[in-house]
């Protein structure tokens, strides 16, 4: 299979989700030519707003390749949620898991399958106080250096203005949701190796670098040099 069918409970999606956002947000969209038209691809995606699925979400089903995000297993058990999520082929996520190539196998097959996988790599909203991506968890790193498919990095800003991380729902005056595709990250130099913890961070590291220029270039400031990181905050070592 070169590429994932939108299907029935995609299109149903779209056709619940797309006019309320058409209708309340202008949209300032970029590089949809760096999506791959065929073949299985990975996304990297900043996540600043419980909105923010949304925003990536019409940007991504409009390049005519849907994603298949990580969710959180218990999610599946919320009835509509859950149902909508089986449909549109969601990937569930068990958190308890103590084998992370496990975990992400699933991710893996559907990417060699010739599907787009989706991850968010911060796994949660930035805690960031500017909003800027986190450092990321690594299973994205996992399972691109697993399947050596593209990973092309996204970057996105707007829906924080919407909907601020654990903040209130502001929608007027009308927002703007800026999503960019950057080119796919070069990790050939990854390639080969055994995918200790520290390669796995480095290369998560690299992806991490990737969406913040494009996120830069969005939101017309530079990133700062070292990233958020909630374990430091917390006194909690690497």
């Amino acid at each position: 299979m070169s590429r994932r069918r939108i299907g029935f409970w995609y299109r149903l999606a779209a056709a619940i989700a797309k006019p309320p956002l058409v209708l309340l947000f202008k949209r300032d969209w970029r590089g949809m030519e760096n999506i791959p038209a065929d073949g299985g691809f990975i996304t990297a995606v900043n996540h600043n707003s419980a909105l923010d699925p949304l925003s990536y979400g019409h940007f991504q089903y409009n390049t005519g390749r849907v994603p298949r995000l990580l969710a959180k297993a218990t999610l599946f058990d919320v009835f509509f949620v859950g149902m909508m999520l089986r449909g549109t082929g969601q990937i569930p996520v068990f958190r308890e898991s103590t084998d992370a190539a496990n975990a992400f196998r699933a991710a893996v097959d559907a990417v060699n399958r010739g599907e787009c996988v989706a991850f968010y790599p911060e796994a949660t909203l930035t805690r960031d106080p500017d909003l800027w991506p986190m450092v990321g968890k690594t299973g994205v790193a996992r399972v691109a250096m697993m399947t050596k498919a593209p990973v092309i990095p996204v970057a996105q800003w707007g829906a924080n203005d919407a909907l601020p991380p654990y903040g209130k729902l502001h929608l007027f005056p009308r927002k703007t949701l800026k999503v960019i595709a950057g080119p796919p990250v070069d990790l050939s130099a990854y390639y080969g190796l055994d995918p200790t913890p520290d390669v796995l961070r480095e290369v998560t590291d690299v992806i991490m670098a990737a969406i913040s220029t494009h996120l830069s270039e969005l939101r017309g400031k530079p990133a700062p040099a070292v990233r958020f990181d909630p374990r430091k905050q917390k006194g909690i070592s690497k």
